[in-house]
C-alpha cells in the first residue's frame, strides 16, 4: 500500500473499522476515544503535555472536549462489518454515508419470526418450514427488488407521537396510526449460498408469553386486519434443522435488512429472522475494496483491542500499529490532500 504523507497535525478524518459482532456501535466509538484522544495524530500536541500521562475519560464532556468522534450509521450488536468512523471536522461529514448505498450479506433461518426480526430478539410465531425450496425463494425475491415500500419493525426506535414503536408493542398501547412505510431501493438481491439443514443455527429459546402476544396485539388493533398471533405449528411436529440461507443484498439508505428477511419469509408461506448480518461495504468503505482508487479498506478490530491493552511499540517514524493502520486507510476531512508516494 502506498505511503501516505500527511499535511501538518493534528488532522481531522473518515475512516472504517471492522465492528465484530456482540458490542454496540456506541460502546465501539467509546473504546476508539481512549486512543484517538491520547494520539498526536488528532489532537494538538500541547493538549497531550497538559494531560501528560493521564488518559482521558472516555464519557462525558470532558472527552468530547479533547476530540470530536461519531460513527456514521448504527449497526446493531448482532451485526458486524464496515462501520464509518469521522474525527474532528470528520463528523460533519458522517451524514452522507446514512443516505449512501450499502452492501449487506445476511443468513435467514426459516420456520420462526421474532420480536425484533433477527436471533436477539424473543419468538413471536413459528410456521411450517419445510415446503420451501430454493426455487421458491429465488422467484420471491424479484417482489423486494427495485424500488419498495417496506415498513420499519414494530419493535423500533422509531417514534410516532413521540413514543417510539416498541413501546406501543411492549405496553399494548394502540397505534394511533399505521407504521408509516418507506420508499426504499433494492439494487440487487440475490441468494448467495442456500445452506438448507446444514448449519448450526436454532430458533431463540425465549418466547414471548401469552400477555405479551396479547399486547402486541392490542397495538395492532385498528390499523392491522384481525391481528392476532398465534403459531401454526407445534414446533415439535416438524422437527430437525430448519431451512438457513445466505442473501447478498446492495440497498439504499434507510433500507431494514431484517424487514427484507421478515417480509421474505411470509412470502413464502413461513416466517423467517435474521442470525447473521454483516455490511460489507458503506458508501466507498468496504471490507474488501475494489481496484477503484476511490475504495477504501476498513481496520480490523483487535488491532484496536490490542492497543487498548497496550498501545505497544512505535515505528521509525513515531506511530503505534493502530495509528499507522488508521494512516493507511484515512479519509483527510480538511487541509492539501494527502499525497501519495511509492
Amino acid at each position: 500500500m502506498p505511503k501516505v504523507t500527511l499535511p501538518q497535525l493534528p488532522v481531522s478524518g473518515l475512516f472504517a473499522i471492522m465492528k465484530p459482532s456482540g458490542p454496540t456501535s456506541m460502546s465501539v466509538i467509546n473504546d476508539l476515544k481512549q486512543l484517538v484522544g491520547n494520539s498526536r495524530l488528532f489532537v494538538d500536541a500541547d493538549k497531550l503535555e497538559t494531560r501528560g500521562k493521564g488518559k482521558i475519560p472516555i464519557r462525558g464532556k470532558r472527552a468530547r472536549e479533547i476530540v470530536k468522534i461519531g460513527q456514521g450509521g448504527t449497526l446493531d450488536p448482532l451485526a458486524d462489518g464496515v462501520l464509518v468512523v469521522g474525527i474532528g471536522k470528520g463528523t460533519r461529514r458522517l451524514n452522507e454515508f446514512l443516505d449512501c448505498v450499502k452492501e449487506y450479506r445476511t443468513t435467514a433461518l426459516l420456520g420462526c419470526e421474532t420480536d425484533s426480526y433477527d436471533s436477539e430478539g424473543s419468538r413471536v410465531r413459528v410456521a411450517p418450514w419445510k415446503h420451501v425450496t430454493r426455487e421458491a425463494v429465488e422467484s420471491a425475491l424479484s417482489k423486494f427488488r427495485g424500488e419498495i415500500q417496506q415498513a420499519p419493525p414494530i419493535f423500533s426506535a422509531l417514534k410516532m407521537e413521540g413514543r417510539p414503536l416498541y413501546d406501543y408493542a411492549r405496553k399494548g398501547i394502540p397505534l394511533p396510526r399505521p407504521i408509516e412505510k418507506r420508499k426504499v431501493t433494492i439494487h440487487s438481491l440475490e441468494i448467495l449460498e442456500w445452506k438448507g439443514s446444514d448449519h448450526e443455527f436454532g430458533w431463540p429459546e425465549k418466547e414471548f408469553t401469552s400477555d405479551e402476544k396479547r399486547a402486541m396485539e392490542k397495538a395492532l388493533e385498528g390499523v392491522e386486519e384481525n391481528p392476532i398471533i398465534k403459531d401454526e405449528l407445534e414446533p415439535a411436529v416438524d422437527d430437525g434443522s430448519p431451512t438457513a440461507f445466505v442473501l447478498s443484498m446492495k440497498v439504499s439508505g434507510g433500507t431494514y435488512v431484517r424487514s427484507i428477511v421478515h417480509d421474505l419469509g411470509h412470502a413464502v408461506g413461513s416466517a423467517a429472522h435474521v442470525v447473521t448480518l454483516t455490511r460489507s461495504r458503506q458508501g466507498r468503505f468496504a471490507l474488501e475494496p475494489t481496484a477503484d482508487f476511490e475504495d477504501k479498506g476498513c481496520v480490523p478490530w483487535d488491532v484496536f483491542s490490542r492497543a487498548i491493552e497496550s498501545e505497544g511499540d512505535v515505528d521509525e517514524d513515531g506511530w503505534t500499529q493502530w495509528e499507522r493502520e488508521v494512516i493507511d486507510r484515512l479519509e483527510i476531512v480538511e487541509g492539501p490532500k494527502p499525497q501519495k508516494t511509492s
